[in-house]
């Protein structure tokens, strides 16, 4: 970054040009940024969260039901996850065609079968 020289300066106030304003904004934009991705590796590292494949992360930012999408990424087919849940077959399959909702109960079995946090199963189009 090139030295910033303010125009003028007071007790209360800086005042700058508009390039070197905006030079300082991208600064913290990429400050913020770096932060976020030493997070992200430290989630990793930890465990706390995992990395998907894009295609399953894109699918998923684009509407793809995430109880069928992280059902199948975890090699599950539909009878294993219902019997883990203790639901039938048929109301998974309502549940993953978006005929149901599922209920905030079972959403949270096929999240713990899942090993994952409720949010994951929501929709992003949802509400």
């Amino acid at each position: 970054m090139n030295a910033i020289r303010p125009i003028s300066t007071t007790d209360e106030t800086v005042t700058l040009s508009k390039a070197d304003y905006e030079a300082l904004l991208d600064e913290l934009e990429e400050a913020h940024d770096r932060e976020r991705l030493r997070q992200v590796e430290a989630d990793l590292a930890a465990g706390r969260t995992e990395e998907i494949p894009l295609d399953m992360a894109e699918a998923l930012l684009e509407g793809a039901n995430p109880v069928r999408t992280w059902r199948k990424y975890r090699g599950l087919t539909a009878g294993e996850l219902a019997a883990q849940v203790g639901i039938s077959k048929a109301y998974l399959s309502e549940i993953e065609n978006g005929k149901k909702p599922g209920s905030v109960a079972v959403l949270a079995q096929i999240a713990k079968a899942l090993t994952l946090d409720m949010d994951d199963l929501v929709p992003r189009n949802a509400g």
